[in-house]
Parts: C-alpha cells; sequence; structure tokens
C-alpha cells in the first residue's frame, strides 16, 4: 500500500487514480496523519496543496514530514510535497515568478523517477514557491523558469518534483508508476 498525504489540492484523486492502477492506496489529509497510518505502508507520496511554505507556519506539516522520513520507506514529494521534504532536510524556500501551465522539464541525471521518459519532458505547473537544493540530495531535473525541478536524495529513497505529474498526461503518470514500481522492488527485496 501508498501511503498518499494529502496537502489540501482537489487533484490529489489523480494521484490515487493513478497509484491504484498498481496497488493498494490509502489518502489521509496530511495534517489528520498519525503514527499509525505508517504502517503497513511500501511507500508515501505526499502531494501538492494551496499552503505558502514562505508565508505561513510549516511546523505542523514538517513535524508529519519527519514521521515520514522516520518511517524508513520511500517518499515522493510533489510540489508543496517537494518543498517540505527540502525543508525537512535544510532547504531554504523562496518567492519566484508565478510559474504555470506546460513546461518543459529536463532531466540530467539518471533516476527511477524518470526512466521510461524522455530526457526533455512537459509537465504541468501552478507555484510561486521554490527551494533549495538541500544537503544530501541532488538536483536530477530543471526547467528555464525553476532550477530545481526535481532532486532526490543521494543515499536515500527521497526523492521531489516541483512539477504536478498527476495531472500532466501519460509522462506524468508514468513518473507516479516508476516511484510505485521503485517501491515495489524495494518491498519484495526485503
Amino acid at each position: 500500500m501508498i501511503l498518499v498525504l494529502n496537502g489540501g489540492s482537489p487533484q490529489t484523486k489523480f494521484i490515487a487514480d493513478i497509484v491504484d492502477n498498481e496497488m493498494d492506496v490509502r489518502v489521509v489529509p496530511i495534517l489528520d496523519a498519525t503514527k499509525s497510518d505508517f504502517e503497513g505502508i511500501k511507500g508515501i507520496i505526499i502531494s501538492h496543496g494551496s499552503f505558502s511554505v514562505t508565508a505561513m507556519d510549516t511546523s505542523p506539516y514538517l513535524e508529519k514530514v519527519k514521521w515520514a522520513v522516520e518511517s524508513g520507506f520511500p517518499i515522493l514529494g510533489i510540489s508543496l510535497g517537494h518543498q517540505l521534504l527540502g525543508l525537512h532536510f535544510g532547504a531554504q524556500a523562496s518567492m519566484m515568478k508565478h510559474d504555470s501551465g506546460w513546461k518543459v522539464v529536463e532531466a540530467f541525471e539518471e533516476s527511477i523517477l524518470f526512466e521510461r521518459l524522455p530526457t526533455e519532458v512537459e509537465m504541468m505547473k501552478n507555484h510561486y514557491e521554490t527551494i533549495s537544493i538541500p544537503q544530501g540530495f541532488k538536483l536530477i531535473a530543471a526547467s528555464d523558469a525553476c532550477v530545481n525541478e526535481a532532486m532526490q536524495h543521494e543515499s536515500k529513497p527521497y526523492f521531489g518534483v516541483q512539477f504536478q505529474p498527476e495531472v500532466s498526461g501519460n509522462h506524468g503518470a508514468i513518473l507516479i508508476e516508476n516511484f510505485v514500481f521503485y517501491c515495489l522492488r524495494q518491498y519484495s527485496e526485503m
């Protein structure tokens, strides 16, 4: 089962639909998550939301991210989830020009997230904040509008994408499936 921590986006249902094609999924609002929600899972996705990491108190959200990290399972942060994951590991958040619509994202590092995808792929975006690359992570994809489009921890199964693959058609679905397949492989090797 994949646990989806819903950051408040109505589009989270699309993440659940994609995951549900491959394995069971449980969706829990991020602030309602309890430690028992992290039991019996194989991976965690932290979804998009309308919460501003530069304008509001992130501490209640970061407490839930801490639980996710402590669970030891693979994590994929999407948009807000990407930012929260980065902040947990010491990234700095900043405002940027509003970036929305279809944008070309270029993957320049090998990553399980971009398997079965072209090097340059269009993904849907809608954000006005960005984060630096946190310590222990490497940059794996960028766009003309945003440097940190995707990051991956150098030794742990933690991934983040600033764009929104759940509303990015087949290519976005493949990216989410790649994460789910990775979780399945990790679990089968235990």
